[in-house]
């Protein structure tokens, strides 16, 4: 360590905790994509590098990949090397809503191709990493420039109901891969190395020192940028950066010192998490999450690969009418009722998922459904077009409160409002959230 300032363990510390709130999110994203495209024993894993694995069904319980997922908008998932070269990704026409949102290691936003940014017309698109210098302009719609070598490919896109599953079928296959090369027709550069892949054993890798020695892996694909590059210059004097950290050559009050680091740095994020804020700010590109890894990290453990707020508006509800929380359909029976004129403003749809807590994911039911919307068919209104939808564990056994039903497990939970495209007053907060009604 040659830096004076790091032998005092106080800024150790401080540059562990900054470290460890900054980095949060690599893990997190690295705990995706190590069973998804490197570790091919796995269940999940979709292919490796460069490969669409599409989920053609709506989410289950029994899927666990993603926190608070989505169950109108059946996923693509793919993930990108772009050490050798860049990826041309193209989609089809379509008239559904869709999006599929490319994002770097740390989990921030590239860029959006979908319904809301691009259009419904079929596009080609260049995905390239920031070592790239090529002449990328003629021949695509758009162009992606990534700050990390590899990045994650999420598509959502909508699916009406099961009559229209064979229809989604054929348009997630239309979302096509090629590596630059084979899109050019030319001699594909030479591969990157293969790298030695660290196993993801558990989450108790966060607690621990082992945290940078994945941290320290993660950064070899993640070149410096102008905004980190004090905390980059401070994480290199503790030796994370070089690619072969190993916390046991460290002195003992180093390690220590980073140990209390990682546990103000885990406080941290509890304490932020627990306010139960809205989620607006966890998500978004660079520009838009600016310098505050907080709120990226807290998005990362809460509903990894949120979309922004003008892609998707999102809120939960943590409490009833009566601020008793949290929410508990052991102990009650709720509805959120939408006054005549007050259903929420969407382009292109909206609808509310309910999630078992802590974990927020779905809960098996009986009935099968996970979401209401106003997609979804023989929802009954009032007369005046106001609309209230029945969150409880049993089903109602009056016909009308049924058709409403969004059934909660015996338990805690939380139920997720999701706005796709939201309108104006969505936007600007004249639109008002109504209140989710303990009834008795």
């Amino acid at each position: 360590m040659g830096n004076p300032a790091l032998v005092d363990p106080a800024t150790i510390r401080e540059t562990a905790t900054e470290a460890w709130i900054w980095g949060s999110a690599l893990l997190a994203n690295y705990r995706t994509m190590y069973p998804q495209a490197v570790d091919d024993a796995d269940p999940r894993f979709v292919g490796g590098f460069g490969v669409f694995r599409h989920y053609p069904n709506p989410f289950t319980p029994a899927d666990v990949d993603l926190v608070a997922p989505s169950a109108d908008t059946p996923y693509s998932c793919a993930w990108l090397d772009l050490r050798a070269e860049p990826w041309v990704l193209e989609v089809p026409a379509t008239e559904r809503y869709y999006v599929l949102a490319v994002h770097d290691l740390d989990t921030s936003y590239v860029g959006f191709i979908g319904s809301r940014t691009t259009g419904q017309a079929a596009g080609r698109y260049l995905i390239a990493g920031p070592h790239f210098t090529g002449d990328a302009r003629a021949g695509f719609d758009g162009v992606l420039r990534a700050d990390t070598e590899l990045v994650g490919v999420l598509g959502r896109t909508y699916l009406a109901g099961p009559q229209d599953l064979p229809a989604l079928r054929e348009l997630q296959a239309q979302y096509s891969l090629r590596p630059l090369s084979a899109h050019l027709g030319t001699e594909p550069p030479p591969a990157a190395p293969e790298p030695h892949w660290p196993v993801w054993r558990d989450d108790e890798v966060l607690e621990t020192l082992e945290f940078f020695v994945l941290l320290d892996f993660l950064l070899g694909f993640f070149p410096v940028l102008p905004a980190e590059a004090d905390l980059r210059s401070r994480l290199a004097e503790l030796g994370v950066g070089a690619g072969d950290f190993e916390p046991a050559a460290l002195p003992l009050d180093v390690r220590a010192a980073m140990l209390r680091g990682i546990a103000d740095g885990r406080a941290r994020l509890a304490a932020e998490a627990a306010k139960g804020l809205e989620s607006t700010a966890w998500f978004g590109t660079r520009a838009q999450l600016g310098s505050d890894y907080l709120a990226r990290a807290v998005g990362a453990q809460q509903g990894r690969y949120g979309l922004p707020v003008e892609e998707i508006w999102s809120t939960d509800w943590l409490a009833d009418d009566q601020g008793n929380r949290p929410l508990d359909a052991a102990e009650g029976r709720y509805t959120l009722d939408f006054p005549a004129g007050q259903l929420p403003p969407a382009r292109f749809l909206w609808s509310v998922t309910m999630y078992r807590l802590p974990d927020r994911l779905l809960a098996v039911n009986p009935a099968g459904r996970y979401s209401i919307g106003d997609r979804t068919p023989g929802l009954v209104y009032g007369e005046d077009g106001s609309l209230s939808l029945v969150l409880q564990h049993e089903r109602p056994a009056e016909p009308d409160r049924a058709a409403n039903w969004l059934p909660a497990p015996a338990g805690p939970f939380t139920v997720v409002l999701r706005v796709y495209g939201p309108e104006p007053p969505v936007l600007d907060g004249r639109w008002q959230l109504p209140q989710l009604n303990l009834r008795d």
